[in-house]
């Protein structure tokens, strides 16, 4: 009778700190392993998402510029004017404006990039055969 009660108590005694502190190690190697793995993949989409906009941008620009040749456009002022829609996003995947540059016939869109410092070397610039002025 005794070594019932002994062995009903050994089995239902619940989870100890150790197992737990197993349980919480083993779930942040496989998260930390997840964010390694899918981290890149983030800044890649958000590159490729950057450079989405601002071909979109760069269109709009040069319809607008071609009723407008004296005149270079802003991000807000091609929603404003309706050439761009409203629901466009004008701003890159790091929350900071486009800049839109007008060189002679060229139209120049540009992110600053994950630093978000103009004139560096992580620069998204539409088109990409137009190289930066120093």
């Amino acid at each position: 009778m005794k070594t019932n009660v002994f062995k009903r108590l050994y089995l239902e005694r619940g989870v100890t700190l150790i197992e737990v502190l197993i349980v919480v190690t083993i779930l942040a190697l496989i998260s930390g392993i997840a964010m390694v793995t899918l981290f890149p993949r983030l800044k890649e989409g958000q590159i490729k998402t950057t450079k989405t906009s601002a071909f979109a941008i760069r269109q709009a620009a040069l319809q607008w510029r071609a009723e407008h040749p004296e005149e270079c456009p802003t991000p807000q002022r091609l929603v404003q004017d309706k050439v761009l829609d409203s629901a466009s996003k004008i701003t890159d995947a790091w929350d900071m404006p486009y800049k839109i540059i007008c060189e002679d016939e060229e139209i120049i869109v540009v992110s600053f990039g994950t630093d978000k410092k103009e004139g560096t070397a992580d620069d998204i610039r539409i088109p990409t055969a137009v190289p930066a002025k120093q």
